[in-house]
């Protein structure tokens, strides 16, 4: 946005040097000012745009801590990414350049008088966008820092990534593949004949280009089997993926194999579903804290997880396997399971809500209703299982009868759901 408004300056200022002043006139874009005034003009607006541009980053700063310390820092690139944030920062800078810039070209009437009429129009009319600008951030601050509005854009950021994850992403069969590759290929036999492309440095797995690796594995006549997946935490010399056979890898091919994956110093939602899983359930663990005890928030984030959860049920888990154009395999890999994705959703909130007959009664509530979608034996045992050591906790941890036997109750309608499935 700063690059574009000196463009737009240097061009108006260049209009205005080319048109006359009848011209404007006619256009009905003329400042009918003098040299001081334009100067006064300007300078006015320039030294209100960083003004107000200094206390948007104020009140951002503030907006980011309180964030931080209610709600969890891995939220913050949530915030940093705000596109309307950027936007109105953006403004204020912007327009204080281009009256800069503007301001620089007027000649005083002892010198070569110049005022650049419709420029300094234009920074009028900036002015104006800028006020209106400033009036939607401060609605903006105040909505975006709103519990339950940051725990629906992380859902919604989850959401997203099932549906970009499953079905799709590493572990797909190919078109022309007809039946499962032997064991042989996960054997100890593999690992001992296959070479190790290990990772370069310390960090977060962020990224994984499969189809370069597809790509490479075909052109070399190569099997690869990746060893982890994005989300993990690699040391310097863990082993990223297994190329087999070794003696076909060279070093050029060994880089480029490096190349298709991508380490950082956090973890990144662009093919790590449980990161975003992750971020709902520290929102909820913080919830349920006694320093801030809100159990509303809590619930609001197990409302969040049942949506994703009843989408996820509803979808197959990636074959490890995949295939290339000839019916080759040539990629194993392995992808999250239905069951450790459940685990990363409730274990954490269950073991803190043990106490919270609300949270333990919402959290069943949302078994049952993610019975409603699974589709094999095993997803239904994992959720029979959270329900079991939900109910038991509750049975431990709360002193109240009458709040165990709500619990109880809601236990045996999740069971209930359960059976109607298995059965």
């Amino acid at each position: 946005m700063t690059s574009l408004a000196v463009a737009l300056a240097l061009c108006a200022v260049a209009l205005d040097r080319t048109l006359t002043n009848d011209w404007l006139q006619l256009l009905g874009l003329s400042y009918s000012g003098g040299a001081e005034g334009a100067s006064l003009l300007l300078g006015t607006v320039a030294g209100s745009m960083i003004a107000i541009a200094g206390t948007v980053f104020s009140m951002t700063l503030v907006a980011l801590s309180l964030a931080s310390s209610q709600l969890g820092p891995r939220l913050l690139r949530n915030f940093m990414r705000d596109t309307a944030n950027q936007v109105v920062l953006g403004t204020f800078v912007a327009t204080f350049l281009y009256c800069l810039i503007v301001l620089r070209t007027i000649r005083r009437a002892d010198e070569v008088a110049f005022v650049p009429h419709l420029s300094i129009s234009i920074g009028v009319l900036l002015a104006i966008v800028s006020v209106g600008v400033l009036i939607y951030f401060i609605h903006h601050i105040s909505v975006s820092i709103q519990a339950d509005q940051v725990v629906a854009r992380v859902g919604q950021e989850l959401n997203d990534g099932i549906d970009r994850l499953f079905p799709g992403g590493l572990g797909n069969l190919g078109p022309e593949a007809s039946s499962v590759p032997n064991e042989v290929y996960l054997s100890a036999e593999f690992a001992r004949d296959a070479y190790t492309v290990a990772a370069p440095q310390d960090g977060y797995l962020q990224m994984i280009d499969a189809d370069a690796l597809m790509a490479l594995a075909s052109k070399e006549d190569l099997l690869l089997r990746l060893e982890r997946r994005p989300g993990h935490y690699l040391a310097k010399g863990r082993a990223m993926v297994m190329v087999w056979p070794k003696d076909r890898v060279t070093k050029a091919l060994a880089g480029k194999l490096n190349a298709a994956f991508v380490l950082g110093n956090q973890r990144s939602a662009v093919q790590d579903v449980e990161f975003s899983l992750q971020q709902l359930v520290e929102i909820a663990l913080r919830a349920l804290s006694p320093g801030i005890n809100d159990p509303f928030t809590a619930i609001a984030c197990v409302d969040r997880l049942e949506s994703a959860l009843c989408s996820l049920a509803r979808r197959e888990m990636p074959c490890p396997y995949r295939f290339d154009g000839r019916g080759q395999l040539r990629l194993v890999a392995q992808g999250a399971a239905f069951a450790g994705i459940v685990d990363t959703a409730f274990n954490q909130i269950r073991q803190s809500a043990r106490s919270n007959p609300a949270v333990a009664i919402r959290m069943l509530d949302a078994i049952a209703q993610i019975a409603v979608h699974v589709n094999s034996v095993q997803q239904a045992t994992c959720l029979q299982r959270h329900a079991g050591m939900i109910v038991k906790g509750a049975r431990d941890a709360v002193p109240e009868t009458d709040d165990v036997l709500a619990v109880e109750a809601r236990f045996t309608e999740a069971i209930r759901a359960l059976r109607i499935f298995r059965s």
